[in-house]
């Protein structure tokens, strides 16, 4: 039996870094790239307490759901941090960039950031049982509703969310970001908690 947790055990840091490259790697590659840099940067700055896992009854995490607080999000790393595994320029473009692509604060809704399952579980309703685990940590932290924003090309993961009572809302067109991000456009959807 799946068993979702808060945080995910620190042995297993870099099997969840490689798990949201894995998920996230085509949307943020030109950003965090080279892989080899970006799971170096990625498995440093993970916060487990900005996180729900899904484990395996062996133990192996199968899935991650990252959310955003005030004191931060799942993956949300300092500059000096960034400056640690870019260097000064590397770090002062990627920064700007990803200022550019989300900056905003949203203190009436609860946020995702970031699901990933690996592709051997997909389909096994791992991906709602942490959509819940999610909804569930919104409603105890006292919030109304919770959003998330997804790509125009995932279309997958929109019906999932769909699926779990999640609303369109605007479209966001990135324009010349979307060379840089490897996606056109990002939907925000909301579902009341």
């Amino acid at each position: 039996m799946i068993q979702i947790t808060k945080g995910f055990p620190e042995d297993q840091r870099a099997t969840v870094a490689a798990l949201y490259w894995e998920a996230f790697g085509g949307k943020l590659g030109k950003v965090f790239g080279p892989d080899a840099r970006a799971l170096r940067y990625i498995t440093q700055i993970m916060r487990p307490d900005h996180c729900c896992v899904a484990i395996d009854p062996s133990g192996r995490v199968l899935g991650v759901a990252g959310f955003k607080t005030p004191e931060g999000g799942f993956v949300n790393g300092t500059s000096a941090q960034m400056q640690a595994v870019y260097g000064w320029f590397g770090a002062r473009w990627r920064g700007f960039a990803l200022w550019l692509l989300a900056h905003e604060v949203d203190n009436e809704n609860f946020l995702i950031d970031g699901i990933a399952v690996t592709r051997a579980a997909r389909g096994q309703g791992i991906g709602t049982a942490l959509l819940e685990a999610l909804c569930q940590e919104g409603q105890a932290r006292g919030y109304a509703s919770i959003r998330l924003e997804v790509i125009d090309s995932n279309w997958r993961a929109k019906a999932l969310y769909e699926r779990q009572g999640f609303v369109v809302g605007r479209t966001d067109r990135l324009g010349l970001l979307g060379l840089v991000f490897g996606f056109k456009a990002a939907t925000t959807m909301l579902r009341p908690l």
